[in-house]
């Protein structure tokens, strides 16, 4: 197959199951549009190749989770878990995305251009997340590495349970969860708030302005009180 001849798959046809099997007879540096989605559940799930897919409309549920390659375009909002479990690749969705974004990625990017829901970064383990608008409360909680850039604003208990992600926000904390601290932005968090808006497409965040969020470390070690029973 020519790469730069693109397999169009029909979801509304083929249902989700056809499609995700479709997908994984396809060479790698095929190009892909899956045409009708209509909200589906799953689609694009445990992907491990090279494929430029698109998704010409809005997802459902946990689109792209568990991919290691694939680079995904959704032209649409997006369900719960976009990304989830996220090891590498790229997600853009032209859109919101619904709770749980990004949830557990292991490496790779994920880029929505609307606004996320709650819980956006949940326990993120080494990817990237850029979101050009705003974040709903518990944000980033127990991340534990990897990068969040937040565009617009944030909302209460950001970075609960923080352990070494890192979040910038380039507008308003709402409030921090437990554990989580306004931080200094060093001359190397600068460098990477340039590098993230680059790679997600953002000309409106000013890298020098933003707040970073961190972990107080208050919480890594677990200290008994005298004579306390347990």
């Amino acid at each position: 197959m020519d790469a730069l001849t693109q397999t169009v798959l029909n979801c509304r046809e083929l249902g989700v199951t056809g499609v995700n099997r479709a997908l994984r007879q396809l060479p790698d540096g095929s190009s892909v549009l899956i045409a009708e989605p209509r909200g589906a559940h799953n689609i694009g799930v445990g992907m491990m190749g090279k494929w430029d897919i698109t998704v010409d409309g809005n997802a459902g549920y946990y689109l792209g989770g568990l991919c290691d390659g694939p680079n995904f375009t959704v032209n649409g909002s997006v369900g719960w878990g976009v990304g989830e479990n996220l090891m590498s690749g790229l997600i853009r969705v032209i859109g919101n995305a619904s709770e749980s974004a990004g949830a557990s990625a292991h490496g790779g990017l994920l880029v929505i251009t609307g606004d996320a829901s709650l819980r956006c970064g949940i326990s993120l383990k080494g990817g990237d997340i850029a979101v050009a608008g705003g974040v709903g409360h518990m944000t980033a909680f127990m991340a534990q590495a990897g990068n969040i850039l937040v565009g617009g604003d944030a909302g209460d208990s950001l970075g609960d349970s923080l352990y070494e992600a890192v979040i910038y926000v380039g507008g308003k904390v709402k409030s921090l969860g437990s554990d989580a601290k306004i931080s200094e932005m060093t001359a190397t968090d600068v460098a990477k708030v340039k590098e993230l808006a680059a790679a997600a497409g953002f000309d409106h965040i000013d890298a020098e302005n933003v707040t970073k969020v961190s972990s107080a470390k208050t919480l890594y070690n677990f200290d008994a009180l005298k004579n306390q029973r347990y």
